[in-house]
């Protein structure tokens, strides 16, 4: 079947690309013995339409003109079709494979791998292998959260989305109306940065806290785009990477591993317990409230008491 499949396209494109004047469905179907096997009208058209999509899916720029008789007629000019030269060096290709094999865990990998073939048939550099055996470089960005690939989408079509998020302080999620802007991966965890209509302000999600589905609405954005979207640097600062002070903290012997990537020094106390000395910055409550139990405040006061008025908060619901 997907061999008759590719056999009916690569007729279509053929006769696509050789003609010098549009042709009807009716003389593409006189024309590929697929098109004359199908049963009914229906069966052409929905094969036809479908067998078009996939065409242009692939690249081919099909045109779609109507005569002076009303009548609509299709063709893929070879001038629109002909792709210029490509120049690639060897550190380039490289890039792109890696950009190609990033994504083969995620829905965007059959995206990734067409796109990859149509450089590799306009002259990318056979050399640069990004799915060998032997590279050095074995990239991988996870995308596991359901809520990717639809912020995903609506990045690029700058769509309004909806969807229920949960705080690290709340028990219960909440609603949120954001205009989405940009997605990052930042050390494993993906963020979305974007224009949060209740509160009027921009705001950044984690895409594991989105619970249920991301719903698209209608309507064009109320806030301006910013040229430059800087996910990383926002998320860094909340939890606390450009602090320029300290905080004391004890941290159970066997848990809080990203605490203790940041201590600046780790001190046994006994019983199953070390004390760490770790950045304190803005945001550094709620990161140490995701902890639970096996985290207790020594110093600033200040700090013990956001951690316990976020911890009480959770339990209350």
């Amino acid at each position: 079947m997907a061999i008759a499949k590719a056999e009916r396209l690569m007729n279509l494109a053929l006769c696509l690309l050789g003609t010098r004047r549009p042709l009807s469905k009716r003389e593409l179907r006189e024309s590929i013995e697929a098109y004359l096997e199908a049963g009914s009208d229906d069966s052409f058209n929905r094969m036809f339409e479908r067998d078009k999509d996939d065409l242009r899916e692939l690249g081919l720029v099909i045109e779609t003109v109507e005569n002076l008789d009303g009548e609509v007629g299709y063709l893929a000019r070879r001038d629109s079709n002909r792709l210029p030269p490509i120049t690639i060096d060897a550190e380039e290709a490289a890039a792109l494979g890696l950009a190609a094999k990033v994504w083969q865990q995620a829905r965007l990998a059959g995206a990734a791998s067409g796109a990859l073939q149509k450089l590799r048939a306009a002259g990318l550099p056979e050399d640069a292998d990004p799915y060998g055996a032997h590279s050095a470089l074995e990239p991988r960005i996870p995308a596991h959260e359901a809520a990717f690939e639809p912020l995903m989408l609506a990045c690029r079509d700058r769509r309004p989305v909806v969807f229920d998020y949960r705080k690290a302080t709340a028990a219960r999620p909440e609603q949120r109306h954001v205009e989405p802007w940009a997605l990052e991966c930042w050390r494993g965890h993906w963020y979305l940065a974007g224009w949060d209509r209740d509160r009027g302000a921009e705001r950044v999600f984690r895409l594991s806290r989105i619970t249920g589905k991301v719903r698209a609405r209608a309507g064009k954005y109320t806030a301006d785009v910013p040229d430059v979207v800087t996910v990383r640097e926002t998320v860094a600062s909340w939890a606390g990477e450009s602090a320029d002070r300290t905080a004391r903290i004890k941290l159970r012997s066997d848990a809080g591993f990203p605490l203790r990537a940041k201590a600046a020094s780790v001190r046994e106390l006994g019983d199953g317990w070390d004390e760490l000395e770790i950045p304190y910055g803005h945001g550094l409550d709620a990161w140490l409230v995701e902890f639970g139990p096996d985290v207790v405040v020594l110093d600033p006061a200040e700090l013990r008491a956001d951690v316990v008025d976020r911890l009480r908060a959770v339990a209350k619901g």
